[in-house]
């Protein structure tokens, strides 16, 4: 297994749409390892495959608690195919935006569609910390940050200071 370097904001990379995955096969399932060891590495609880440089549609999530046993989650070819009126609001932050966090507010709960990494259709149920993780992954793969949820003004600082410090670094 492999730990992937982060694409980082302002990188042009994160605001591309992930193209599908035709077939799950070796390959993809290395990926995906190789995402969870990146996103445990981190460390996270979500990674979209744009995040390491790959504009494929899948993501990876582990929401367990620190100590607990880790419960890694695949989803290749995630779409959300239901939405909750009710609308909740969590402190997000984001592997490609460190250290900056912002109150996001999205749908309560949703139904994800998606391939799991055996190629099997599976239908996922969420609420909480995992709908609003999941969301904030599936933007990823439409070009979408969570700081695109927040208010122009904050966007445009935290994108400006991410900016200015890439520029620093060459």
């Amino acid at each position: 297994m492999t730990i992937k370097p982060l694409i980082i904001l302002p990188d042009p990379l994160l605001r591309q749409v992930s193209q599908p995955i035709e077939r799950v096969d070796a390959a993809i399932r290395t990926l995906a390892e190789d995402m969870l060891e990146t996103m445990y590495e981190a460390p996270g609880i979500g990674l979209a495959a744009i995040q390491v440089g790959i504009a494929r549609r899948m993501l990876v999530i582990d929401i367990s608690k620190e100590g607990d046993e880790r419960e890694p989650l695949v989803f290749i070819n995630p779409e959300i195919v239901r939405s909750s009126d009710e609308r909740s609001v969590y402190e997000e932050g984001c592997l490609s935006i460190p250290d900056y966090y912002a109150e996001v507010e999205r749908p309560a709960a949703i139904t994800v569609k998606s391939l799991d990494r055996e190629g099997r259709e599976q239908l996922t149920e969420a609420d909480g910390l995992l709908a609003t993780c999941l969301q904030h992954e599936i933007d990823h793969l439409n070009g979408v940050l969570f700081i695109d949820h927040i208010s122009r003004l904050k966007r445009e600082m935290v994108i400006k200071k991410f900016t200015k410090a890439s520029k620093s670094k060459l």
